[in-house]
């Protein structure tokens, strides 16, 4: 998962248009690999995609695809296709680091395979503003207290949401299930029988969208940190929004245990909302910028989902504003947006987060019933509801301008009885971003599969310090043989 909150930017990026057929595709349609040398140690190509797979006379998208093949590789598997998160995040820039992501067990069986999808990174972009306007984006008010800021709010959102449509050609197909058939075709033209995959968090919806259209494909899958498909989007951003208070609460319980931790010993949730109120009157400063609280509130959130390096982060951060310094605020909120020290921006991962979430979820609640509900989100989740809540108006506002109806409802019901191989899940019990709640979901939704349970605090579970959890996901993907029955797991 990518953004959580505030009105210009996103609260979820999942997908809600399903299928309950399977989608039939031919070996013709793929692209035929070219490998060429990149990045010293890796191989890189370009996969040819339909853009609209209804309207094919639309022409074509290309998808950026990286491969890494260990040098010491040995029986070979096949390939492992994975992805970080997002919507937006690149995965072949993820895949440059496949060394310290997969074990070194696994990288002797598999190639490993990052691939953007269409409209991030170095595929077919979508792209919406510069890096000033990036800044301005980021900096905005965050949640508006009266109606002169939410109509302020409207017109900045309708601003954005222009030039997304002015700068992105065929904006309207850049939807996660689009994204899933396009795996469909990089499974072919990777000459696999069947699609191994590994996906975090957004990733895990990106691999059930093509578990629901390619049932019969799916090889090893295991989707970690996962998202609950087939509640409501209004239900899906009350639940992260009560999930990233109770990390909160959890973070400042920890705190009070730590020697530089110099919140008061009564602290609580209303600590943050105060500080947040402060801020929104009197900025922070870090160098030659200011600090605001859309800013603060982004490097909160962005702390919870690291308990090992981002609380103490965080800690770091509450110190220094109090002396008015918001430098470690700044660079938690920075690398969460994926802001340089120069001033610009590794990748157009934001733009893509807010675009590619809303075609996946078509609301149906007007601007003014949003904003009506604000109350319900700061009843169940006081610090960040109220920032959450907001999350869909730019969605109405990108609806308006493309042309697409709102639905009456944006649940996927559609479920996943039949795999060809057992697919392996993971939830993390005090993950923010994706809920655990989410991940018995998951299990639910798709029938023929596992769920590996981690007690611990932060966001996903493989290769963060649990042997019960990284062994049993190495073993399935070096045996495809899944726990005989779920698991719990500890750090």
């Amino acid at each position: 998962m990518k953004k959580f909150f505030v009105v210009l930017l996103i609260l979820l990026l999942t997908s809600c248009s399903t299928t309950s057929k399977q989608s039939t595709v031919t070996a013709k349609e793929s692209s035929t690999f070219a490998w060429s040398k990149c990045h010293k140690d890796f191989q890189c190509a370009v996969l040819t995609v339909p853009i609209d797979y209804r309207n094919k006379s639309l022409g074509n998208f290309e998808i950026s695809v990286i491969r890494y093949r260990d040098p010491s590789q040995h029986n070979r598997l096949g390939s492992l296709v994975i992805n970080p998160g997002g919507p937006g995040s690149s995965g072949v820039e993820y895949a440059l680091n496949a060394e310290f992501i997969i074990s070194p067990e696994v990288l002797e069986r598999y190639d490993i395979i990052g691939f953007d999808p269409r409209g991030i990174g170095s595929s077919t972009p979508i792209h919406c503003l510069d890096a000033k306007e990036q800044d301005a984006y980021i900096s905005s008010d965050p949640k508006p207290d009266n109606d002169a800021e939410f109509d302020q709010a409207i017109k900045d959102t309708q601003e954005f949401v222009n030039k997304c449509v002015a700068h992105t050609p065929n904006i309207s197909h850049f939807s996660t299930q689009e994204a899933a058939h396009d795996m469909e075709l990089l499974r072919i033209a990777l000459g696999d029988k069947k699609l191994n995959y590994l996906g975090f968090s957004y990733g895990t919806y990106l691999g059930t969208l093509y578990a629901q259209q390619f049932p019969t494909h799916v090889g090893r899958f295991v989707l970690d940190g996962a998202i609950d498909p087939s509640i409501s989007i209004d239900e899906q951003a009350l639940v992260q929004a009560t999930a990233f208070d109770k990390a909160l609460s959890n973070f400042i319980t920890d705190c009070h245990k730590q020697q530089d931790c110099t919140l008061p010993a009564d602290a609580t949730g209303q600590y943050f909302i105060d500080l947040f109120k402060k801020i929104s009157i009197q900025p922070l400063k870090a160098d030659n910028r200011l600090v605001t609280e859309g800013m603060v509130v982004t490097a909160t959130a962005a702390a919870l989902y690291d308990d090992v390096e981002g609380w103490p982060m965080l800690i770091m951060a509450i110190n220094e504003a109090r002396d008015g310094d918001g430098t470690t605020f700044a660079k938690l909120a920075d690398a969460y947006n994926g802001r340089e020290t120069d001033g610009s921006y590794i990748s157009n991962e934001n733009d893509a987060n807010v675009v590619i979430d809303c075609l996946d979820w078509n609301r149906n609640k007007s601007n003014e019933q949003i904003r009506a509900n604000i109350s319900k989100f700061a009843k169940a989740a006081p610090v960040l509801g109220p920032y959450i809540a907001l999350s869909g108006i730019t969605c109405n506002e990108l609806n308006k301008v493309i042309g697409r109806a709102p639905n009456s409802t944006d649940q996927n019901t559609v479920q996943v009885s039949k795999t060809a191989t057992k697919v392996l899940i993971i939830g993390t019990t005090q993950d923010p971003a994706t809920p655990y709640a989410w991940a018995k979901a998951l299990h639910s939704y798709i029938h023929n599969s596992r769920l590996i349970t981690l007690k611990a605090e932060g966001h996903t579970g493989y290769g963060r310090g649990s042997a019960c959890t990284d062994d049993a996901v190495d073993s399935y993907l070096l045996t495809g043989i899944a726990p005989r029955k779920d698991l719990n797991c500890t750090q």
